[in-house]
């Protein structure tokens, strides 16, 4: 399979070809039509573990897609996912203490009750799109109390971001990447003029916040300094559309995707519902399972022999996070949904390395509060309809998921 086939992977996630590679070729050379060059793709856990944590010879700082922006490019819309230690690691000091496990736990009962709220306008429906009344309502909610984003525009919000992540679906952006000549927005997010729109929604809550400061993680950015100074208008743009995105995208595919593994496995939600000892590893299960990131991309910085391969400085390199999830070599029976399994070392959030997810706490309270929430009040999830996949090979996302269900 052609692992950059969009079309392709909007029918459906390559699980069985990724088995093949993890058996017959852990590390590959894929080639990919001009202008780009190729790629490098690893699919083993292990390989990716150990590139994760090796940032001197395996780069972030040229990006994290298949792209392959100039340096001008990514001076313009570098995010703190596209930089190495010690830039990464200096503004990570200024994000991290508002994601920490007590930091996060001071909004559970505002995450239990929004999600109460949301589910008791969605459940009674008893056939509805779970995307669009429960997924895509509680992370951007959620986001929006810690950001201090104004409820009035979150709608807008979506729309942008769906728009941005979602930059190769014709169905949800008019300016696709890989289709249409995008050269007049690569300077902006996601290479799409949409990324010009989310910056400019920023720009004006910014400048809300700065003649009036709060609590929230915006005003703590906005006081924060890096050597000395303070954030420059770049990177609090770029600092604004990575959270709104990977703040509210992740999220929602993780819950999306964990009801759609307990429609196809019944079993499983009878289970949770009757183990409620259960939540943490079926929490943990949905994000496996789920791997709302497909990969991240590294680019290597010297000529490098890695497992017998030589990776010449300058090459693409892929670290599918979706085939290390079920490595067979790290998880027994990889391909079952298991709400019980334990260990699970699964690497959606990243793992090795200064990049893992600075969210990874506050998603899981959201995911494991949405589960309970739920076993309270639905006895069986069915589908009313086909899923329908977003076409990309970056997240694991779904445009809509058609359920029934059967109340307690």
């Amino acid at each position: 399979m052609d692992l950059t086939d969009l079309d392709a992977w909007q029918e459906r996630v390559p699980y069985d070809e990724f088995a093949r590679l993890r058996r017959e070729s852990p590390i590959e050379w894929f080639d990919e039509e001009p202008p780009n060059h190729g790629f490098w793709s690893i699919h083993r856990y292990a390989d990716i573990i150990e590139i994760s944590r090796d940032t001197k010879r395996f780069s972030s700082a040229e990006g994290i897609s298949f792209e392959e922006p100039t340096a001008e490019d990514m001076a313009a819309r570098r995010t703190i996912i596209d930089m190495d230690p010690p830039d990464h690691t200096k503004l990570r000091r200024v994000l991290a203490p508002s994601f920490t496990p007590r930091a996060v736990a001071v909004y559970e009962h505002f995450v239990r009750t929004l999600t109460g709220v949301v589910l008791d306008e969605a459940i009674p429906k008893g056939e509805f799109d779970f995307v669009h009344y429960v997924a895509r309502e509680v992370p951007i909610r959620v986001l929006a109390r810690i950001m201090g984003l104004p409820d009035a525009n979150l709608d807008e919000f979506i729309e942008v971001g769906d728009k941005l992540i979602a930059n190769t679906d014709p169905e949800i952006t008019d300016v696709v990447w890989g289709r249409d000549d995008t050269d007049e927005y690569r300077m902006f997010p996601f290479r799409s003029p949409y990324g010009k729109q989310l910056w400019d929604m920023g720009r004006e809550l910014v400048h809300e916040r700065l003649e009036h400061p709060s609590d929230d993680l915006l005003s703590i950015v906005l006081s924060a300094e890096i050597d000395g100074e303070r954030l420059s208008e770049v990177d609090l743009d770029n600092f604004f559309s990575i959270l709104v995105i990977a703040g509210n995208e992740t999220t929602r595919i993780a819950i999306s995707q964990g009801i759609l593994s307990f429609c196809e496995n019944p079993g499983e939600w009878d289970r949770l519902r009757s183990e409620p000892g259960l939540l943490n590893s079926a929490t943990e299960e949905v994000l496996r399972c789920s791997c709302p990131t497909n990969f991240m991309r590294r680019t290597a910085y010297e000529n490098v022999t890695f497992r017998d391969v030589e990776i010449k400085e300058g090459d693409k390199v892929i670290l599918w996070y979706v085939s290390g999830n079920r490595d067979e070599e790290v998880f027994s029976d990889p391909e079952r949904f298991d709400v019980g399994r334990s260990p699970n070392p699964h690497l959606s959030f990243g793992r090795g390395g200064p990049h893992i997810c600075l969210g990874a706490h506050l998603a899981r309270l959201e995911v494991r509060i949405v589960l309970d929430e739920l076993c309270k009040r639905v006895k069986r999830f069915e589908l009313a309809g086909e899923p329908a996949r977003i076409r990309t090979n970056f997240t694991n996302g779904l445009k809509r998921l058609p359920v029934a269900v059967t109340l307690i």
